[in-house]
Parts: C-alpha cells; structure tokens; sequence
C-alpha cells in the first residue's frame, strides 16, 4: 500500500503544468485549403480567464476570426485567413499549479482567400498602359510576376516555385552527363580500334 502511494505522489507536480498536445491544424502543415477554425488540444482543461489565443499571418496581419471557444481541454478559435503564407498561433494557458505555459503552432497557407485575389485583379487591369492610351490589360504579364501595390513586399516564396525554379540546373546537369557518357564512348570506340 505504501509502495502504491509513493508511486502516485511523484507524478502529481508534472502533471500540474498544462502542455500542447496536438492541433489542427497540424505544427509544420501545409494547408492548401483555410480552415474555418484553428483547434488546440492540451493535456488539461483550459481555463477560459487566463488562457490567451492569437493568431497572425504574413506581415504580422491579425487573422483571429473572433473569440476562442472552450470544451474541457480544448480551444478553438475561429479563422480570418489572408494571404497565402506563414501564420502562427500563439497561445498561453495557465496550469493548475498558477504557472503560465505558452507556444505556438506555425503552418502555412499555400493559397490566399479569393477576397484577396479578386481585390488584386482589378487594379492590374485598371493601371494605365506605358505608352498612356488606355488600360494595360491587353499587356501580357508574367505568371511569377512579383504583386506591386501597398502591403505587397516580402512575399514568401513557397518551397514548390523554389523547385520549380531550379528545374533548369537538374536540366543542365542532366545534359552534361549525357555529354560526358557520349563522350566517354567515343573514346573507348577508338581505343578499341587501335
């Protein structure tokens, strides 16, 4: 009996301190969609007075849809998103020993709202064309080119146009092998003629 509650006693102050245990979504994801909400489970109930949720998106924009909802040891808060990138929920709960515990859950939006993109559009056609008779819209652009416009710097490229991008040095290189094995076979071609 004694040996039962020493085993018990030692477990009480770690289980005293509150911690992530998963979210959704996930740490790390990619989200090609934008949920409706961002849900954070933790190993014990969140207290709704002390916990504190944020969320923001690229360029540091505020992108909390509203106030957090709480079910036992869960917390859900509903979702602005914006551009496609990076956002980061930062959380801080309080654990049943009075210390405050705090983190937070980065993924990254791979694409932006249609808001977003409808807002963009207009503008590009409107501009006037360089030589000022009329809208530039007849002027092709270009797929990757860079968004102009106020909040418009320090886009994030993603991983895919870094890829992408790089197409040409796999190309290139796979080029130079094939030049290098022609290569190599004429020389054993002639050395095997001699």
């Amino acid at each position: 009996m004694a040996l039962g509650v020493s085993l018990v006693l030692p477990a009480a102050p770690a289980a005293a301190h509150n911690s992530l245990t998963g979210s959704d979504p996930r740490d790390g994801a990619r989200v090609a969609q934008a949920p409706a909400k961002i849900e954070l489970r933790f190993l014990a109930k969140a207290d709704p007075a002390t916990t504190k949720i944020t969320v923001t998106g690229p360029d540091n924009v505020a992108a909390l849809g509203g106030a957090p909802a709480f079910s036992g040891s869960r917390v859900s808060v509903p979702f602005k998103p914006g551009r496609a990138g990076l956002y980061i929920v930062g959380y801080r709960v309080a654990s049943s020993d009075g210390h405050p515990v705090s983190g937070e859950v980065r993924f990254t939006l791979t694409t932006g709202t249609p808001a977003e993109s409808s807002a963009v559009a207009p503008t590009a056609s409107a501009a006037p064309s360089p030589t000022g008779n009329g809208p530039a819209s007849a002027v092709p652009s270009p797929t990757n080119a860079a968004p102009t416009g106020p909040g418009a710097a320090a886009v994030p490229a993603s991983r895919e146009d870094d890829a992408s991008g790089r197409g040409w040095l796999w190309a290139l290189g796979g080029a130079l092998l094939l030049a290098a094995l022609a290569a190599g076979l004429l020389l054993r071609r002639r050395a095997a003629r001699r």
